[in-house]
């Protein structure tokens, strides 16, 4: 899921700060030099990949990919996506030197975690067993139903009471289990993780709905997780990558 719904003015009341991280393209398709080139906007799932490409310090170009004037469905984008959603990234140089395109932000967060060898996806097999389950979790579970949440609650034509219901009580069912995931730990495997990367962004746009739909102060641990992460620089640094 794109995660689109965060398009709108939603998406600018997190993110006032700016930031020239990574070299911006001019135009959305074109290629630069940079090991990652990453096509993108900064939604939910759009944030998960900056942050990553932040917190890891891989050199990157990023490029704006704006979903409100359909560019995901551009014939260059689609070459990489045929899907036509963001995230999306192409590795010039991957495996025996041959260009590798990667959809999906957890299939995007896991390839570069290998092929980077980064800490953020541990090496032991219990703990990377932990880890993906709950990256795979939140692409599964939690995104979707948040995702159709903004839908109904905000954009949908008509109100369709039973789909608020139905969406919003298993959004808040998920919700449960990550608060409850949280109980002593200051993060979802007890070390920082893509697992946190993943649904972080996700949880800390609660904020775009009205409190009496979703409201963070009712999940504590992960208020406080969400705070957590939110103030590391290289986060900041990455929610704003191909921000409009």
């Amino acid at each position: 899921m794109s995660g689109a719904w965060f398009s709108s003015s939603g998406n600018a009341s997190w993110h006032s700060l700016r930031s020239a991280v990574g070299a911006r393209s001019k135009t959305a398709m074109a290629a630069g030099d940079k090991p990652i080139q990453l096509y993108s906007l900064a939604t939910p799932n759009g944030q998960k990949i900056g942050i990553f490409l932040e917190e890891a310090q891989i050199p990157y170009e990023a490029h704006l990919i704006d979903i409100g004037k359909g560019d995901q469905f551009k014939p260059e984008f689609v070459k990489i996506n045929p899907n036509s959603k963001i995230p999306a990234i192409v590795d010039p140089n991957g495996a025996d030197g041959k260009e590798v395109r990667v959809f999906e932000s957890g299939a995007i967060l896991i390839y570069l975690a290998e092929k980077y060898n980064s800490p953020l996806l541990p090496k032991d097999p219990a703990k990377k067993a932990e880890t993906l389950g709950w990256l795979f979790w939140q692409v599964g579970g939690l995104g979707p139903m948040l995702g159709q949440v903004g839908h109904f609650f905000r954009f949908a034509k008509e109100d369709v009471p039973y789909a608020k219901e139905r969406y919003l009580t298993e959004a808040k069912r998920l919700l449960t289990v990550l608060d409850k995931g949280l109980e002593g730990k200051e993060y979802l495997t007890g070390e920082y993780s893509i697992a946190d990367i993943s649904s972080v962004t996700w949880v800390k746009g609660l904020s775009y709905y009205d409190k009496s739909v979703l409201n963070l102060d009712d999940y504590p641990n992960a208020k406080a997780w969400v705070e957590r992460i939110f103030a590391r620089p290289q986060v900041q640094k990455g929610v704003t990558v191909c921000a409009k």
